[in-house]
């Protein structure tokens, strides 16, 4: 029944009791006068019985309309009784307006007493108080209740109207701005901006405060704000229970109200706020003790950490992450110790990763001192954190290596090129001789392992040429057969119509041969290993382990093994530099590393699918390369030359590496060049200044302190436009270049070089 009905019920209950009870009394008045006048026995006796029977009846109506007076009485006082503390203003009322309570707010603020109409109390906020309350009366009789914002006389409030049975009706006035607030007895007082900022607080706010705060953080110990709820509130004093009420007042503002509570009912309040809210929040909750036994979880909670129950086992059996015992970490927390600091765990989750960020409450439990730990979902932010320091971490080991290679290959080359120097006095009868050749041998293995470096790096220098991987898979079969063993079979599978690719051949067969090697251990019982070729089109972009491949036509090579397979954690580790899951002794760390790096400098993508006791399957994806016409017509291959055994020509050589600058001058004399040596870059361009030094060909290193190769050579070239150019360097060839115009006649020979690479390649830029 609605609020309207049940008023209109009660309302033709008491007019029937009124009016019935009337009626009956005056029948029983009527039969008892009559009854005087009879004398018959059986008629009087007739009428004293009809006289007694009336007469119960309107007393009995009597009785039963006081029973409904004091019914209503009853719901009034308990209505008043319910809202004495509320911070608006309330007021009760009867059907008529007739003013029957009004709770301490409004006592205070309003001259009210009992039986005086509400409008007349409320004269002095509204202008035309009759007809607001006649509006707001008749709208709740039709919907049951109304609710409207009104402003006068500079002051703004929401009115809210109830009727409830009785007829009762129920009003409250809400103030929307902080001045109407602060002349509400000693309520403390704070107007908020749109983010948290202090706008406003009265005189009480302050007292509480012991100062101007200028954030709502700063007074409010355990946000985020509640309504109606029990807050602490940080005072000269320590925390204190206060009870909160918030509303928003227009303009993106917020207004606090702070109700000071008994001492005796503040554990109270304080329980019964924790328990009423906690269910309910959209927001992960776990109740624990200082060392970790969880006493309830929210339902929130149980299914992020999936819990069986809302209680039970310890929270450090369900995630990870810190560096000491969670345990320390919980009990500095019920201890007041960091407990603004969040941490970032691991849920130890089998199905999938999930990072939460935990931030800990010290609250009171019924008396009891606990934690409430507040989880946040934060595994999008982890994984995006991840991938950034992933990227900046190989970012910086690229550097390192690509630094490494640099300096190992100006040590290579002086240690080759002298090797060089002294098997040109030494003949194979000689006893040294076989002792050089293991140094020239060694040399070259160090010169491979530093490619590596440079490969991982993605700087190493690659000679692109048009292949066709079928023809580069078949040349490395028998290479491949003879690395599997005999325990391990090898299938080749081949896309008919697969597209050339364009990049280094020796690279890529090393990418092959790699990842063959790989899979050949991961199957210690034996097993087969598939190499498998198709032509891919993608006709939208991929996306894939924070790669994203553009629609186009590849090339993919899938290389599948029946192994032990790859663990999920170690899944995303396996392309990082030095990690292995082989022993110690039986592997680098490097092959993968320099597998991606390879891949990535062609312009292609390798990803990595496994089952741990089903095998691995790699997969390169490589873009398809269509020559021009031009390109498709076949260049005769040079013939070579045999190079004389002298040359001559005056040579520049500048570099900043002393024992290759020795190595390259005796190398260059030796062959009959005339050899000017310069440690650097001005010290060669101070050189050419003597306009009668004819000079026929440059030999520099590139990276060199001060100027650097390319930029001395544009600068002597303007005097001496003519001479050719012989570039050296430990980099990669386009690590001078990039972005720049090419110098023309001009060659890049890479460290290390030995004494014939060095000769030869001077002598052919010369003729």
């Amino acid at each position: 029944m609605s609020a309207t009905s049940y008023q209109e019920s009660d309302n033709s209950l008491g007019l029937a009791f009124r009016y019935g009870a009337f009626a009956m009394l005056m029948m029983a008045a009527a039969s008892l006068v009559a009854s005087w006048f009879v004398q018959e026995g059986v008629v009087r006796t007739a009428l004293l019985a009809a006289t007694g029977a009336m007469g119960s009846i309107g007393i009995g109506w009597l009785l039963a309309k006081a029973l409904s007076d004091w019914r209503r009485m009853r719901r009034t006082t308990l209505l008043i009784d319910l809202v004495e503390g509320d911070p608006d203003y309330c007021f009760v009322t009867d059907g008529e307006g007739g003013l029957i309570g009004a709770n301490k707010t409004a006592r205070t603020r309003f001259s009210a007493q009992h039986g005086m109409p509400l409008a007349q109390v409320l004269r002095d906020v509204f202008a035309s108080a009759e007809g607001i309350l006649y509006r707001l009366q008749n709208r709740a009789e039709s919907d049951g209740y109304a609710v409207e914002d009104i402003t006068s006389h500079a002051e703004g409030f929401r009115v809210y109207t109830r009727i409830l049975p009785g007829p009762i009706v129920f009003w409250r006035l809400e103030p929307d701005s902080a001045q109407a607030s602060a002349a509400r007895g000693d309520q403390a007082v704070l107007t908020l901006g749109r983010n948290g900022a202090v706008l406003y607080m009265n005189a009480r706010a302050r007292e509480i405060a012991g100062r101007r705060v200028k954030r709502v953080e700063e007074m409010i110990e355990d946000m985020p704000l509640r309504s109606g709820g029990v807050h602490k509130i940080v005072t000269a004093d320590g925390p204190v229970p206060m009870l909160l009420h918030c509303a928003e007042i227009g303009a993106g503002r917020l207004e606090l109200n702070l109700l000071s509570m008994p001492e005796k009912a503040q554990d109270e309040a304080l329980d019964a706020d924790l328990d009423g809210g906690f269910d309910n929040l959209p927001v992960p909750l776990v109740k624990v003790d200082p060392d970790g036994t969880i006493l309830r979880a929210n339902p929130e909670a149980q299914r992020m950490l999936s819990l069986d129950g809302a209680s039970g086992g310890n929270l450090a059996e369900h995630m990870v992450g810190l560096g000491r015992a969670l345990a320390d970490w919980l009990q500095e927390a019920s201890e007041g110790r960091g407990l603004h600091r969040s941490e970032f765990l691991r849920l130890t989750r089998d199905d999938k990763d999930i990072y939460v960020q935990v931030t800990l409450k010290q609250v009171t439990d019924h008396g009891k001192s606990c934690l409430v730990a507040v989880l946040n979902d934060a595994t999008e932010l982890k994984t995006l954190e991840m991938q950034f320091v992933q990227s900046q971490k190989m970012q910086a080991i690229g550097q390192l290596a690509g630094g490494v290679a640099h300096d190992f290959n100006n040590l290579l080359t002086a240690i080759s090129g002298h090797c060089d120097l002294m098997l040109l006095r030494h003949d194979q009868g000689d006893p040294d001789y076989n002792d050089l050749v293991q140094i020239n041998q060694n040399a070259n293995r160090a010169a491979s392992l530093v490619g590596q470096l440079l490969a991982f790096s993605r700087k190493q220098n690659l000679r692109r040429e048009v292949l066709d991987l079928r023809d580069t898979l078949s040349d490395l079969t028998h290479l491949l057969n003879r690395l599997v063993g005999e325990r391990v079979s090898l299938t080749l599978k081949h896309d008919p119509i697969l597209p050339p690719v364009r990049g280094d051949k020796r690279q890529l067969e090393q990418v092959i041969v790699n990842l063959v090697v790989n899979a050949r251990d991961a199957m210690p019982d034996g097993g087969e290993i598939t190499v498998e070729t198709e032509r891919r089109v993608l006709r939208e972009p991929l996306e894939r382990d924070r790669a994203v491949v553009e629609p186009g036509v590849y090339v993919s090579v899938r290389i599948v093994d029946q192994g032990t397979g790859i663990p999920k954690d170690k899944l995303q580790k396996v392309f990082e530099p030095f990690f292995t899951t082989k022993r110690p002794g039986e592997g680098t760390g490097l092959g993968l590393s320099t597998v991606y790096g390879i891949v990535k400098q062609t312009g292609g993508f390798i990803f990595v699918d496994s089952v741990v006791g089903q095998g691995t399957c790699f997969t390169l994806l490589l873009p398809s390369f269509e020559p021009t016409e031009e390109e498709q017509v076949a260049k005769p291959e040079p013939e070579a030359r045999k190079l004389p055994e002298k040359g001559s020509g005056v040579v520049l050589l500048v570099e900043d590496e002393a024992p290759v600058r020795a190595f390259a001058a005796r190398a260059l004399r030796l062959r009959g060049y005339t050899v000017i040596e310069a440690e650097t870059a001005e010290e060669a361009l101070s050189t050419l200044e003597d306009d009668e030094l004819n000079v026929d060909i440059f030999v520099t290193d590139v990276v060199m302190p001060g100027m650097d190769g390319p930029s001395w050579v544009r600068e002597a070239r303007k005097a001496r436009p003519d001479v050719r150019v012989v570039f050296v360097s430990g980099y990669a060839e386009d690590a001078f270049g990039e972005g720049r115009d090419e110098i023309p006649n001009s060659v890049f020979l890479p460290k290390p070089f030995s004494l014939t690479d060095l000769t030869e390649t001077v002598h052919q830029q010369l003729n």
